[in-house]
């Protein structure tokens, strides 16, 4: 098998080969490759030690020298050298106590998580597979290298990371490593949050979402997001439904583009219904109010799993409104846009299009119509440039305090006033216009 190098790469391995040490292309550059993919990164691994990799090199970078590692600098661009190693006892599901130096490639490729990434690759050898990951690619299976229960000790994340593989390779996951991560999935309570995050953000804008079912099935959802596995338990007995509340999750996740704020928005925007479930006297199911308890859960998870500030109100809104209603008139969807936000409101037709598309198919026609209409009427709004916030509105504050209006509270009801009126007919955002509403006593 041969695998194109980047110039820079064969250049590092070169420059090691000719100081008498080996080196080779190594991990997911290697897999990436052998898909037909372009690699992000390109990591080598070597006999040679640190010490004697800087001597090799003009400019490098300590980035993690006491576990083998120095990056070397063509310009602007680095490459991570590594060093042959054995990792030694693990204490924390992460790291180990300490780490061994060896010359022995093959012994470094047996630390490694996967088969398919514990290959190693360069000109003068070509493929070193001493674990079957070239097998594994063809057969389209996730593998641990070696003892599963070992590699999981070792690190309690490369379990979320097999099905984050398995969801962006539409791979299945090896039997044994699928009963290892059944048995260990608990030990991802000792892992980080924002390492748990990553993996999950990785997976959900995956080509396959719905594997999140898999972190369902083995407990890892248990462990990560109780809140999931708790939807997954919810029946739905309604008409516009034919899928548990997880069930309908996961399939509305496949109906939304891979956007980390849509397909989280997609998590978790029906989160709510467990908490809201009630039963009629017919037997079928309402959830009332799912949407602002969801919300409420959906800011503690995000939360807990640690994602920055503007993700969390991005997700929180669209789970607040994905179930707004709103009138084919333009005035109510002008009112939709202020009351939602005009950075929120546009996510809505993905949101709610993937909703209708996750449902039972009773009245899904009429529904994607209306939804159709709605967008046809924000899109003329946009493009007629209509006012649909205080930002847009033809008079500021500063207009009506040179008008006589004193600062204070009243500047700012009477802004909001002016508002409602544009919101609901506006051609009267004009200066003149406004201004002649501040002088009528009913606005004062």
């Amino acid at each position: 098998m041969h695998i194109n190098l980047p110039e820079k790469v064969e250049n590092i391995i070169s420059a090691i080969e000719s100081g008498g040490y080996e080196a080779y292309a190594v991990g997911g550059c290697v897999r990436d490759s052998i898909l037909g993919r372009v690699p992000d990164d390109w990591d080598i691994t070597t006999s040679a030690s640190p010490q004697q990799v800087k001597r090799l090199f003009k400019h490098t970078i300590d980035t993690g020298i006491q576990h083998g590692t120095v990056t070397v600098m063509f310009g602007k661009e680095g490459f991570e050298v590594t060093t042959y190693r054995i990792d030694g006892e693990y204490e924390d599901n992460r790291h180990p106590k300490e780490v061994a130096f060896t010359s022995n490639l093959r012994e470094d490729l047996k630390r490694r998580d996967f088969t398919i990434n514990a290959m190693a690759y360069n000109s003068r050898t070509g493929l070193v597979d001493v674990f079957g990951g070239l097998k594994d690619i063809q057969g389209r299976l996730i593998r641990c290298v070696g003892n599963p229960q070992e590699r999981f000790e070792e690190d309690a994340l490369r379990m979320m990371r097999a099905v984050r593989f398995s969801a962006q390779l539409g791979y299945a996951i090896e039997k044994g490593t699928e009963q290892a991560i059944r048995k260990m999935a608990g030990n991802l309570r000792f892992i980080s949050a924002e390492r748990i995050q990553t993996e999950l953000v990785k997976l959900l804008v995956s080509p396959h979402p719905d594997y999140l079912r898999i972190c369902y099935d083995v407990g890892i959802t248990k462990t990560i997001l109780p809140e999931f596995d708790r939807c997954m338990e919810t029946a739905q007995n309604h008409p516009h439904h034919c899928y548990t509340v997880g069930e309908h999750i996961l399939h509305s996740l496949k109906e939304v583009k891979g956007d980390k704020v849509l397909r989280l928005a997609m998590l978790f925007h029906d989160i709510g219904k467990p908490e809201t479930k009630t039963t009629d006297e017919n037997g079928r199911d309402h959830f009332h109010g799912h949407s602002a308890a969801g919300e409420g859960i959906a800011r503690q998870a995000l939360r807990r799993l640690r994602f920055d500030n503007d993700t969390v109100y991005k997700v929180c809104r669209l789970v607040l409104y994905h179930d707004y209603p709103v009138e084919m008139k333009a005035k109510s969807v002008r009112r939709a846009v202020h009351k939602i936000g005009e950075d929120i409101f546009p996510y809505l037709f993905d949101i709610k299009r993937a909703d209708i598309f996750a449902q039972s198919d009773y009245g899904r026609e009429e529904k994607l119509h209306k939804l159709g209409e709605i967008q046809a009427i924000y899109e003329r709004i946009m493009e007629e440039r209509q006012c649909v916030s205080l930002h847009t509105l033809a008079v500021t504050g500063r207009d009506l305090i040179e008008a006589g209006m004193k600062p204070g509270p009243e500047l700012g009801e009477t802004l909001e006033k002016l508002l409602q009126i544009v919101l609901e007919c506006p051609e009267e955002n004009e200066k003149d216009k406004l201004l002649e509403h501040v002088l009528k006593p009913n606005c004062r």
